[in-house]
């Protein structure tokens, strides 16, 4: 079974990715690794930010590795929160504080168009890949649902009437932006 480190801390990240890729692959944690250093995301595109947590991974390990940014991109905020989306609100990376923020820039806007991309970036040896996956939809006027994680509860996709919290793992990890760069991922890994 081929190994790959996925430079991430993030549970519910790690959750999903597992789903997809095992068991054709062993997924090893940074935690496995012990490895809990806060990875710099000071790239000013999604592209940058995974590249720059795989290429920490790469070089501190020796490892394959391949590490992930996502952003919710909402229209009418010309792109945001984007880049910054795990930060909108501040530094703590607070999922509430986030969608509230969202929620209150949203109150009085016709226009919900958004969606939520997700670019990982592949190391192996000296090569570097890219993958991205996209999914269109809508910002909800309220939270719907209790499941999921980051902005799940306020972000209908597109061809669906509930949103990414109401949907639950199993269906969200066919359609997500996350399932679409991932499956990218394993198609090129096969």
């Amino acid at each position: 079974m081929k190994k790959l480190v996925f430079a991430t801390n993030n549970t519910h990240k790690l959750t999903e990715v597992k789903a997809i890729l095992e068991p054709e692959y062993k997924i090893i944690s940074l935690a496995e690794l012990n490895c809990y250093d806060e990875i710099p995301e000071t790239a000013n595109t999604l592209e940058g930010n995974a590249l720059l947590k795989a290429k920490y991974v790469h070089d501190k390990f020796g490892l394959d590795c391949f590490a992930d940014d996502t952003g919710l991109e909402i229209e009418a905020l010309g792109g945001e929160p984007g880049v910054y989306s795990a930060r909108f609100a501040g530094e703590e990376h607070d999922a509430e504080k986030n969608m509230n923020k969202v929620l209150e820039m949203m109150k009085n806007e016709h226009n919900r168009k958004a969606c939520f991309r997700t670019v990982i970036a592949l190391i192996q040896s000296t090569k570097i890949s890219y993958f991205e996956g996209r999914i269109d939809g809508q910002i909800a006027s309220k939270r719907l649902g209790n499941n999921g994680f980051g902005y799940d509860p306020i972000f209908i996709p597109d061809g669906f009437t509930e949103s990414f919290a109401e949907l639950g793992s199993e269906e969200k990890n066919k359609i997500s932006h996350r399932a679409l760069a991932v499956n990218k991922l394993t198609k090129y890994l096969k």
